[in-house]
């Protein structure tokens, strides 16, 4: 899958390793642990992060990612070297900042545009539709989520029932 515009940036991206060879435990590796995901949904993530990326450099307009895509770029970020150094100078030629919300219905609409901006560019660019189990839609993508980190090892996890009422 070749993009037509800036084949070799996407060549770039698409080799660069986020995976240290040498590492006992790899960043793809954390990824899956990270997030209870396969290695398999891990890799693909990766490549999804690495193809929003490379549309964050084609367009002028805002981008924002998936949660998944996110979670990848988070991680990333962690790893200030390869991201600031390796990533975004050498690869890309550019830095790219990671700008969170403010919080409130206006950073929710804004954010809510630029994902459906950037799941039509993605389209346009790469001829296809992001998958929808890595690109969701909006409203999946921005539900109001309430994340901490748990140790599974001293924690179990139960999901919480939800009752139906009756009408």
């Amino acid at each position: 899958m070749m993009p037509t515009r800036q084949p070799d940036l996407w060549n770039r991206i698409q080799r660069f390793e986020l995976d240290d060879p040498g590492a006992a435990f790899s960043f793809t590796d954390r990824l899956a642990r990270e997030n209870g995901w396969p290695l398999e949904y891990a890799l693909r993530a990766v490549l999804e992060y690495k193809k929003f990326m490379f549309l964050v450099c084609l367009t002028e307009h805002p981008l924002t990612p998936s949660d998944q895509v996110d979670q990848v770029w988070h991680l990333h970020l962690l790893y200030t070297r390869s991201y600031w150094l390796e990533f975004c100078e050498q690869v890309l030629g550019q830095p790219i900042h990671h700008g969170p919300t403010r919080g409130g219905a206006a950073e929710r609409d804004k954010f809510n545009d630029w994902y459906g901006e950037t799941k039509t560019v993605y389209q346009a660019v790469f001829g296809t539709a992001p998958p929808t189990d890595i690109w969701p839609d909006s409203e999946t993508r921005f539900r109001d989520i309430n994340f901490r980190r748990v140790n599974l090892s001293a924690f179990w996890l139960l999901p919480k029932l939800r009752f139906r009422r009756k009408t």
